[in-house]
């Protein structure tokens, strides 16, 4: 190892300004003469040598320092204050579906296939009976095939839409809804209902001695329920409007509640309920209910589970986090952090659901000795987030299953959606590469939080706040927000660089978070299915059920794109179901869906390469040094033992790491296809420069060898072979 010219020079006038302060003299301001004339030398041979070479990349570090927070495991048998109660329960009517008789037959979820749906006639295909679904999401221009409802080609009373619940089914109400448009307004206002076994000979639902005509929709969103006085046995199933919007015409979607009768002459009908094996709670959990089934867990397993809050909610609820790790509480050297975060729109509540069954799932595995669950919680920590927005959930959550429409609970009690609520880094990086013309300043990780950001008076969700913290506190690898509505997994960049509608625009790890992607969608029971039916506007079959985030629609200022420009976390977002509230009959079968993909992408979080970075004299770790692999750009930092993970495809790759005060090492790191990383440590030497600030910051003592060979280089007279001897000789002392 030798000293550059500089450091040579630096070196010198460290010591010149120490032994200065330690007389009470000046210190000078320039190099004595022997000094200067070495210096200029060395220079001048190092231009003749020196080749055309890419300038130094510069190391920056975060200009606002992240806050890091410890936090401590929760009780969970403590019981709510009061004020918190009749704040968030004290007022407001419970619809949920669960107390009702029947359960829906499954058109919004799709269990329902379109053969199943018939209409008395339709204005053209995007508007036919496989359109009245409710929730059904229609395209950005009206026309296409990817209309918002069922509209009958002819207005009078003799429209009708039909279902074939394929079997003897005792039908108690339906559910309708107004036609999904931002062109038009179109629902039906009332409605008779009828019923046959053969779909050829009908009756009409009666009240009492009168057919009964039912209360509709008044707008396009509300969901309206109507129970029928009587539940009805028959196979078919008719809603006939009889009046409608008069600004509009006969267009609707619909759900329609029904429970199967069992064939006597099945005999399997009685089969064991899917999941019933793993003795998971399918329902859906309220928060209080959600702290009891944490709770049970972590009594359960207490050796490889804790439970802590990341903080409240707006309006005082706990964002509750359940740690799995053999070790809680800790971060183990060289074990990487995983999380999966839901309910970020308290609406799509799948992934809360899947999260408390996930964590269920694990702690019984684990007990039964399941080698591929002990080796994960033996090897990764593990956090589940399983409701980011407590708030928005209580809201939907009242309404209950079909009757929140679209749109209720999306948001933080404030209105924040917070998938548009972090920070924008992607215009602070594109802006950046616009400007700057020296390249080798470009930041392009860990960029620092802009301050109007952080102030008090900006527009940020406490829910988000409370979430960048976290993200801040432990060094996390890998992640994924599961959200609801759609069938398909996103990865960034969620931004198009443009401001673009939607434009594909990728990372540098592009092929990585493809490769994320594709896991969990390959996986996954619905997706992999290549006959499935689209389930709103857009058939993400074509793309194997995967896109680029921007080349769906553009979302400034997503979880996503923030995880990977501001931390070390590759972060995807997966929408788990078309229907963003299923009914609670739907969870077993929704679990056999997911459960392996859950598995599968945790396992990623081993892919690619891990080490220690350390001082190679003291053995310490390095913590925030750059792990930079060439010809990616973007890099990552070491966690505060010096340990890392980069996450990488298997291949050959070249890896640096810098850091502040230690000279750069570089190495060649091999990634295999197996799921296991590549072990790359590094071992740092410290510059001189840094050694002797050390010694000087510490008010050491300059070594009395350092001292000599630097009395000497001061007083020789200038000369080729004596400069070189003075400079090997100061680079030997350290």
């Amino acid at each position: 190892m030798c000293a550059s010219s500089q450091e040579l020079q630096d070196v010198s006038h460290l010591v010149s300004v120490s032994q200065s302060a330690r007389f009470g003299s000046k210190p000078r301001t320039s190099s004595p003469p022997g000094a200067t004339t070495l210096t200029r030398h060395i220079q001048r041979i190092n231009e003749r040598k020196a080749a055309p070479t890419k300038p130094p990349e510069r190391i920056f570090s975060t200009s606002v320092k992240p806050t890091v927070v410890h936090f401590g495991t929760e009780d969970l048998e403590e019981e709510i204050e009061a004020k918190l109660e009749k704040r968030v329960w004290g007022k407001g009517k419970e619809d949920d579906l669960t107390k009702l008789e029947c359960p829906p037959l499954g058109l919004e979820s799709l269990r329902v296939k379109d053969a199943q749906l018939q209409a008395s006639s339709y204005k053209r295909r995007g508007l036919g009976p496989h359109r009245g679904r409710l929730n059904i999401q229609s395209g950005i221009e009206d026309g296409d095939i990817y209309d918002g409802a069922w509209c009958a080609l002819h207005e009078d009373k003799k429209q009708w839409l039909q279902v074939d619940a394929l079997g003897a089914t005792r039908f108690t109400g339906v559910i309708i809804q107004g036609r999904s448009s931002i062109w038009s307004w179109n629902w039906v206002e009332t409605f008779k209902v009828q019923f046959s076994n053969d779909s050829i000979s009908w009756k009409p639902c009666m009240n009492g001695t009168r057919e009964a005509v039912f209360e509709g929709n008044q707008d396009t969103d509300t969901a309206v329920l109507a129970v029928f006085p009587d539940s009805v046995v028959a196979r078919f199933i008719r809603i006939n409007p009889q009046t409608w919007f008069t600004n509009g015409t006969i267009c609707l979607r619909a759900e329609v509640l029904g429970c199967t009768i069992p064939d006597p002459n099945n005999l399997h009908r009685w089969s064991v309920e899917e999941g019933a094996q793993y003795k998971l709670d399918f329902r859906h959990h309220n928060y209080k209910e959600m702290r009891k089934l944490m709770r049970s867990v972590n009594e359960a397993c207490p050796d490889i589970t804790r439970i802590y809050s990341i903080g409240k909610s707006f309006m005082g609820l706990k964002l509750y986090v359940m740690e799995i790790s053999d070790n809680p509480g800790q971060h183990e050297l060289g074990e990487p952090e995983f999380r999966y975060v839901a309910g970020m729109h308290g609406n799509e509540v799948l992934g809360r659901e899947l999260l408390l069954n996930l964590m269920q799932y694990i702690c019984h595995e684990y007990k039964q000795g399941n080698q591929r669950i002990v080796h994960l919680v033996k090897e990764t920590r593990i956090h589940l987030l399983p409701s980011m927005n407590p708030d928005g959930y209580e809201m939907a959550y009242k309404k209950g299953s079909e009757l929140g429409g679209w749109a209720l609970g999306r948001f933080s009690y404030k209105g924040y959606d917070m998938n548009n609520n972090f920070a924008n880094l992607n215009s602070e990086m594109w802006d950046a590469m616009e400007l700057e013309t020296d390249k080798s300043k470009l930041i392009n990780h860990h960029i620092p939080i802009p301050k109007q950001y952080t102030s008090k008076d900006a527009l940020v969700a406490p829910e988000t706040r409370l979430v960048i913290t976290w993200m801040q506190s432990i060094p996390f690898v890998l992640s994924a927000n599961l959200h609801g509505g759609e069938l398909v997994v996103t990865y960034p960049f969620d931004m198009a660089r443009d401001w673009a509608p939607r434009e594909h625009t990728p990372t540098p790890d592009d092929s990585f978070f493809r490769w994320l992607a594709t896991v969990y969608a390959s996986t996954n029971h619905v997706m992999s299915n290549p006959n499935r039916r689209p389930c709103h506007n857009k058939d993400f079959t074509r793309q194997n059920n995967i896109i680029n985030g921007a080349n769906w629609h553009t979302v400034p200022g997503s979880m996503n794109d923030f995880s990977y420009l501001h931390t070390n976390c590759f972060e995807v977002t997966v929408e788990l179901s078309c229907d963003k509230f299923p009914h609670a009959s739907e969870l077993p079968k929704e679990w056999e869906n997911n459960r392996e993909s859950l598995l599968v992408y945790m396992e990623q979080v081993h892919r690619g390469v891990r080490g220690v970075i350390k001082d190679k004299d003291t053995k310490a770790g390095i913590a925030d040094a750059i792990i930079k692999v060439d010809d990616i750009d973007h890099h990552i930092r070491s966690a505060s033992d010096g340990d890392y993970w980069r996450l990488l495809n298997p291949g050959d790759y070249k890896v640096t790491v810098m850091a502040e005060g230690y000279i750069p090492v570089t190495r060649s790191c091999r990634v295999e296809y197996e799921h296991y990383p590549t072990i790359c440590d590094f071992r740092l030497s410290k510059t001189p420069k840094q050694r002797l600030r050390e010694i000087l910051n510490k008010r050491g003592k300059i070594p009395k060898k350092l001292q000599h060979r630097l009395r000497q280089l001061r007083l020789r007279k200038p000369g080729a072979g004596n400069q070189r001897r003075t400079l090997r000789a100061v680079n030997k002392t350290f």
